[in-house]
Formats: structure tokens, C-alpha cells, sequence
């Protein structure tokens, strides 16, 4: 059902049947490890080439995903993803493995929400049982196709940030086909974003560019549902780290939201200790607001410590050739809400 201009509500309540996060090195010796379900020590994953170890990143998070939402592949109707790679190809390769039906979507970072924002929508209308819902990213393949290869050792200004290498991948199931299988959160609603771009051209400065696209889709959603943040225990945004996360925080006092840091954080603060990693600004990438929401935040609302939170991804639209013909970044944000059903909201 929508609700005031951007907002779908599922009255159906989809819930998360299983998640599952993998990670890459750095994202190991962050403050989050003990949430990942596997984390690498290889960037390579014993491959030939860091775009078949992001590909096999993608894979073991899917596989997991069905394991731990106990079903097997054959049991998805549709897999929904996307990455950063042209054509989206560690998606449609994963695609390929599962055999089956596969809508591939690029929202850039923000397609971890894209994602389950349309798989939701798809079982709250009937429209299936079992849908696998899942993004990546790799350090080294972003930075060869975005910026410079990682063996260029090129300089980077400290507004830039790290791109998480990792996957995440969550099973969205009906409440009949996972009846008996005791609680899960809900899926409860989605405000999608609008693509807002305020000229800024610098693909190394991507939090301020993203910020102003988080801040509007906060707003929405808000207004949409007449609430309030701290109506939220946590909205965290995708990846607008350090740099993005003030500018947020500003916009959110210029436009009378009432957020308060107790309430509102950031994936791309959380997955990595700024103080002690080699990560500028903090980390960004589709697998940024991934691994944080799959592994960290759902077993912090399998504890009880979260009963409703907002995540909203956030993503930058640009693409290298856009970028060399001096182009600005359009920049959009999803956001979805998840409420533990225990807790009665």
C-alpha cells in the first residue's frame, strides 16, 4: 500500500527468513568481526582476478543465506541484485549458479535496500514465496574501475573512503511459508528516493555528494509515516562516512529534523575503526550498508538491543566515463524498515 507520496507499507509483513555476511580482510580486523559469518584473510579468495573473488564473495553470501533461512536454492522464485561492476556481472553470474529467475538492478551503494525494498514488495503482494535479495563490492575491483588500480599507489585526498570488500544477502519470505520457524524481523515498510544531485563533481568526496540524497529520503519517510526519529532506536545511512555524516547531521538541523547521534549513525563509520585502519574517511561500497545490516545490526535485533530501525543506502550514479566528461553526481537514497516481531510495533 503507498502511503502519502514515497512510502509503500507492507501489510503482509515480509520478514528476513535468513541473512548472511562475508567479508575480505580489513573488514575482519574492524570493530564489527565477531557479526560476519566468514571473513577472509585473502583478497584475491585464492582466484585469478579480484573481480572472480568479489564474484565468489557474492556466491558464498547467497549460499549461506538459503542455509540459514533453511531452504535450499531451488526453493527461490526470484533473485534480485546488483553490484558495481560494468553490467553488473558478479550478479548475473551469481544469477547463472542459482538457476533462477533473476531481476538485476544498479542503484551503486544503494542497492542493498533497493533490493529488499523490491523483494518485499513482490511477497507482500503474493507475488512469491522466497525471494534472495543480495549486493557486493571489492576494494580492488571499485578502485580499478572508479578511480586508479591499486598498484598505482595513488595519493588519496582524506575525503575519500574505502570500498568494503564483502557481500550480504538476505532471504525475504512470506509469514505463511515461514510459519513455525519462531520470530524474524518484519519488513515492514520502504521509502524510495528521488535522485538528488547539488554539482558536486569530485568522485573522491562521494559523502558529500550522497548526504543531501539521505537527508530527503529521511524526510520523506518521516512525513510519509508521520514519525518521528525517535520513533527509530537507530536510522543509519548506507555509506556516507565522515565527511557525509557531518554534512548530514547540518542538513538535518537546517531542515528541523530532530536526529540525535543516539539515534542516527553511519555503515561507513561502523565497519571500520577510523582511528586505527588505513580507510580515510571511512568505508563505502554496495556491500558497505551489506555486511553492517545482514551481520551487525540483525543480530543486534536478535538480542532485543533493536526493535525498529531504518537503513537507508545510500548511492552515487555516476560512471567513469561520466566522470571524465566532467559530469556531477547525481546521488539517490532507499530507505527500509525493519521492527522485530516480538516486540509488538
Amino acid at each position: 500500500m503507498l502511503v502519502g507520496h514515497r512510502t509503500w507499507v507492507f501489510e503482509n509483513r515480509p520478514i528476513i527468513s535468513g541473512a548472511a555476511a562475508v567479508v575480505g580482510p580489513e573488514e575482519g580486523n574492524g570493530p564489527l568481526a565477531n557479526d560476519y559469518d566468514i571473513i577472509h584473510e585473502d583478497m584475491m579468495l585464492g582466484q585469478k582476478s579480484w573481480e572472480k573473488a568479489e564474484h565468489m564473495l557474492l556466491e558464498e553470501a547467497v549460499k549461506l543465506a538459503c542455509e540459514h533461512a533453511k531452504i535450499t536454492k531451488e526453493q527461490l522464485q526470484f533473485y534480485i541484485g546488483g553490484d558495481l561492476l560494468n553490467q553488473i556481472t558478479s550478479s548475473s553470474f551469481t544469477a547463472r549458479t542459482l538457476g533462477v529467475p533473476y531481476i538485476g538492478i544498479f542503484g551503486a551503494c544503494s542497492t542493498s535496500m533497493e533490493s529488499l525494498a523490491l523483494a518485499a514488495y513482490i511477497v507482500n503482494s503474493g507475488g512469491a514465496k522466497y525471494i534472495m535479495s543480495a549486493t557486493s563490492s571489492h576494494n580492488s575491483t571499485a578502485e580499478r574501475q572508479f578511480r586508479y588500480p591499486t598498484e598505482y599507489g595513488a595519493q588519496k585526498p582524506p575525503t575519500a573512503q574505502y570500498t568494503v570488500t564483502g557481500a550480504g544477502a538476505a532471504v525475504v519470505a512470506s509469514r505463511e511459508a515461514r510459519k513455525g520457524q519462531g520470530p524474524a524481523p518484519a519488513i515492514t515498510s520502504a521509502t524510495l528516493g528521488r535522485v538528488v544531485d547539488m554539482g558536486i563533481k569530485d568522485p573522491f568526496n562521494m559523502g558529500a555528494a550522497m548526504a543531501p540524497a539521505a537527508v530527503d529520503t529521511i524526510q520523506a519517510h518521516l512525513k510519509d509515516l508521520n514519525r518521528a526519529p525517535a520513533d527509530y532506536d537507530l536510522i543509519v545511512t548506507g555509506d556516507l562516512a565522515k565527511v557525509g555524516y557531518e554534512i548530514a547531521q547540518e542538513l538535518f538541523v537546517k531542515h528541523g529534523v530532530p536526529i540525535e547521534d543516539t539515534h542516527y549513525d553511519d555503515c561507513g563509520l561502523m565497519v571500520y575503526d577510523l582511528e586505527k585502519q588505513p580507510v580515510q574517511a571511512g568505508g563505502s561500497g554496495c556491500a558497505c550498508s551489506a555486511v553492517v545490516t545482514y551481520g551487525h545490526l540483525l543480530k543486534r535485533m536478535a538480542k532485543g538491543e533493536l526493535n525498529r530501525i531504518l537503513i537507508v543506502a545510500t548511492g552515487a550514479l555516476l560512471s567513469p566515463m561520466t566522470a571524465l566528461q566532467g559530469e556531477s553526481i547525481p546521488c539517490i537514497a532507499h530507505a527500509v524498515c525493519l521492527e522485530n516481531e516480538e516486540a509488538g510495533l
